[in-house]
């Protein structure tokens, strides 16, 4: 049995929702501190898994990627929060309906992209691919953001799959190690 992607993506929204709140209250300083680790500011981090999604949309739907500059993201390296985070709520829309629309998981996904050397490259998947990229690419840097939170002193804890995506019920009291 393979990963359902839409039920993936609808954890990584669950946990989304918790690590942005988690930094809303933040200060601008904070939000855009450095740190020794990952893409070095939680702004940046943030900004960079958004984009990446909005790119990975487009390449499921045959779409054309646009260069850098012409991305709708692009300006939110340099702006608050908020910003950000409205732009993300509505990626989320988008990125929900790309998922559910998608039948054939299988369907082969080919495209050029430009590395961030400047150099073109050729990359050959799947749907099924991209999806998962899409959500492992999510929980990579989440966890880089979550170091940095609790270098902050923010009590960025446990946001695993099982705990907000699992049923849970108090198991009955009569068995015993069960």
């Amino acid at each position: 049995m393979g990963i359902d992607p839409v039920r993936g993506y609808e954890y990584l929204t669950r946990a989304r929702h918790t690590l942005l709140a988690w930094i809303r209250p933040l200060v601008a300083t904070r939000y855009a501190a450095e740190f020794p680790i990952g893409l070095r500011t939680i702004r940046t981090i943030l900004v960079h898994m958004a984009g990446a999604e909005w790119i990975y949309n487009r390449r499921l739907r045959g779409e054309t990627v646009p260069p850098p500059e012409e991305r709708p993201y692009t300006s939110l390296y340099e702006e608050d929060f908020e910003p950000l985070e409205r732009f993300w709520l509505q990626q989320a829309e988008e990125t929900h309906q790309t998922l559910a629309a998608i039948r054939d998981w299988d369907q082969p996904v080919d495209y050029v992209g430009v590395g961030g050397d400047g150099q073109r490259y050729r990359q050959q998947t799947t749907a099924a691919g991209i999806a998962a990229q899409l959500l492992f690419h999510e929980v990579h840097h989440r966890a880089q953001v979550m170091a940095m939170l609790r270098q902050l002193g923010v009590a960025a804890e446990n946001l695993d799959f099982s705990t907000l995506m699992f049923e849970t019920t108090p198991a009955d009291s009569a068995r015993k190690g069960g």
